[in-house]
């Protein structure tokens, strides 16, 4: 079972398996350990489940030759997105108290009234700019979630890529 030698296929089911139990760990974060996420996080769960999903279609789909190329285009895609959130809560999470922003309405209020915010893109301007509770640090075996998400994603990136680099075996009959 050597994970070098996995197929295309494997290789991406494999990366949806590990989005799937990265957000089953967030839930468990939230329900039982108490940990409430904030703004900054949901959206990194976004990315972690858009992440999933293309792995898990890109996996189902199995694609040979040079169009498996865009599945790892548009993982690598989502994943440079998740680092980029990830960079900014981390961004957040350092600065002094006194320039943390202060906290705004939460998501779910956003997003509910998004035609008076100006529409989904200003409500995401404002989500990505942070609030006060996005720089509270709670960590988790010793780093914040920002931290764990940022690395997950440049390993789920880097995994897309290996998979992409991956010779398709040719069956001789």
């Amino acid at each position: 079972m050597n994970p070098m030698r996995w197929s295309f296929r494997i290789c991406l089911l494999a990366g949806f398996l590990v989005c799937a139990g990265l957000i089953g760990f967030a839930l468990y974060a939230q329900y039982v350990l108490q940990m409430d996420p904030c703004p900054l996080c949901i959206l990194q769960r976004v990315a972690f489940i858009g992440l999933g999903v293309v792995f898990l279609v890109g996996g189902l789909h199995a694609p040979r030759g040079g169009s498996r190329w865009l599945y790892v285009a548009l993982l690598v895609s989502v994943a440079l997105v998740g680092i980029g959130i990830a960079a900014r809560h981390l961004w957040i999470q350092s600065l002094p108290l006194d320039q943390v922003p202060s906290c705004g309405a939460p998501l779910g209020y956003l997003l509910e009234t998004r035609a008076s915010n100006g529409g989904l893109i200003h409500v995401l301007l404002k989500v990505l700019t942070g609030s006060g509770e996005c720089a509270r640090v709670q960590p988790i075996l010793g780093l914040s979630m920002p931290w764990w998400s940022l690395i997950w994603f440049a390993l789920l990136g880097l995994w897309a890529v290996l998979a992409g680099l991956r010779r398709t075996k040719v069956m001789v009959r």
